[in-house]
């Protein structure tokens, strides 16, 4: 009944985004009102009573098609097929599904689905969604959106048949790897602002997880299983419910959180979870960013004033965490995979501490994108280069004498506008390649 009651909600949330009509009644749709016929988007005059205006993302007529989300293919809303295939889950495939003008509110509202199956029963359901909390139009036509201040929810069912444990600390070696099954069920909700101000330097986020994880033996043909290698960090996490309260706060003067060109970020974090058999842990945390803009590389950069000017950059970033109290094992700090040391696995290594740093190259290779028609464009393509490096260990005291470890790799960019970016990471670790797919940059 959990099942088929997921899979009824993200039908259901399907169907709402196909229908929606537009929100209020407009001009005739014109797919150059407002930006160039090559892609370039004039910056317009921001009303004098907004302050840090470069915090606010400009969307002009021309990328708010109306129209359900088919009808907005390619504009707003972008629909990506996923195929696989691995040997101990089978052919597999589903969809993606993002659409950065949720249900046709003239960018309110965000929203991100996944959907997709394995014929051995390998699973994954998922929404995100998101609204912003400062929404202006302009006389001119377009509308200016502050980006930082948005209220979120998401909702997911995932089975994963493959996930891996290789035991705890930056010492464990590749043949140490098990495999365990996963079900988690999965709800949230969320706000993120400034203060005291819209755009002001100070981010604030808040947010209520709730989750319920089920254990089972992991289906690597090639690994033991986790239950009959780790037995009681297994059965400590088995069928175990958790209500997680996430915080952070910073001091943030970057010009942007998803794309930034410059600034720096200085925040803290505590993410706290009350375990249904009585257990309460948190995870504590330090992180920094820092961007700079660099001369063009292969491109003579922006053509006057542009709302999105093309710019190449190098971001470096850190975090520091540590664990306490009470935590099962796959909730503890991990580095490997989508964000972290992107040469090895996710979740490579674990333990309830962890340190890492990355610093990244971004290069745009055309700068203002390719134009397939008069509405279906991609905004920008760009290339990254990247180094990460960090380790774990059982107490943020102890960091310094654990085993260092470090990865490197190249990747591709793709955005369809400054918050919807697509990423493409190879990395090369000391245990071989690792392929990420993910949306948003990795920090």
């Amino acid at each position: 009944m959990r099942r088929l009651a997921v899979r009824s909600f993200f039908l259901l949330a399907l169907l709402v985004g196909i229908r929606a009509v537009a929100a209020q009644e407009r001009l005739p749709y014109d797919p150059l009102r407002g930006m160039d016929a090559d892609g370039r988007i004039p910056k317009p005059a921001i009303p004098d009573d907004i302050q840090h205006p470069e915090r606010w993302r400009f969307t002009p007529e021309a990328r708010m098609k109306p129209g359900s989300l088919f009808e907005r293919f390619l504009v707003s809303s972008f629909l990506s097929p996923i195929l696989f295939r691995e040997a101990d889950i089978g052919f597999g495939g589903g969809v993606a599904l993002t659409d950065v003008d949720f249900r046709d509110q003239r960018y309110r509202e965000f929203a991100n689905i996944l959907m997709t199956y394995s014929e051995e029963g390998q699973q994954a359901f998922r929404i995100n969604w998101s609204r912003w909390l400062h929404h202006r139009e302009l006389p001119g036509g377009g509308v200016l959106r502050e980006e930082r201040g948005r209220i979120y929810g998401r909702a997911g069912y995932e089975k994963t048949l493959t996930r891996r444990f290789f035991g705890f600390g930056s010492r464990t070696p590749e043949d140490a790897e098990t495999s365990y099954t996963e079900e988690l069920t999965a709800a949230g909700f969320g706000l993120r602002m400034s203060l005291p101000d819209p755009g002001s330097d100070f981010v604030l986020r808040s947010d209520l997880q709730l989750e319920r994880h089920g254990l089972s033996s992991g289906r690597v043909s090639t690994v033991p299983s986790t239950e009959a290698v780790f037995f009681d960090e297994f059965a400590a996490g088995d069928g175990l419910d958790q209500a997680w309260w996430l915080n952070s706060f910073g001091w943030d003067t970057r010009d942007s959180l998803h794309q930034p060109y410059e600034g720096i970020r200085i925040g803290g974090a505590a993410n706290i979870a009350y375990g249904s058999g009585g257990e309460l842990g948190a995870i504590v945390g330090l992180d920094g960013q820092h961007v700079f803009a660099l001369p063009p590389l292969l491109h003579r950069g922006a053509l006057g004033s542009e709302e999105n000017p093309p710019t190449d950059v190098l971001a470096f970033g850190a975090v520091v965490q540590d664990t306490i109290g009470d935590l099962p094992y796959y909730s503890l700090p991990t580095l490997g995979g989508t964000n972290t040391l992107r040469g090895y696995i996710q979740n490579r290594f674990t333990d309830r501490a962890s340190a890492h740093f990355s610093a990244e190259y971004r290069v745009n290779l055309i700068a203002r994108g390719i134009t397939f028609t008069d509405t279906v464009r991609i905004e920008r393509i760009g290339v990254g280069v990247f180094y990460d490096c960090g380790t774990v260990a059982a107490g943020i005291e102890d960091l310094i004498d654990a085993r260092f470890l470090d990865s490197y790799g190249f990747g591709f960019r793709l955005a369809f506008s400054r918050e919807a970016i697509f990423r493409i990471d190879w990395g090369y670790g000391d245990e071989g390649t690792n392929f990420t797919l993910a949306f948003g940059n990795s920090f």
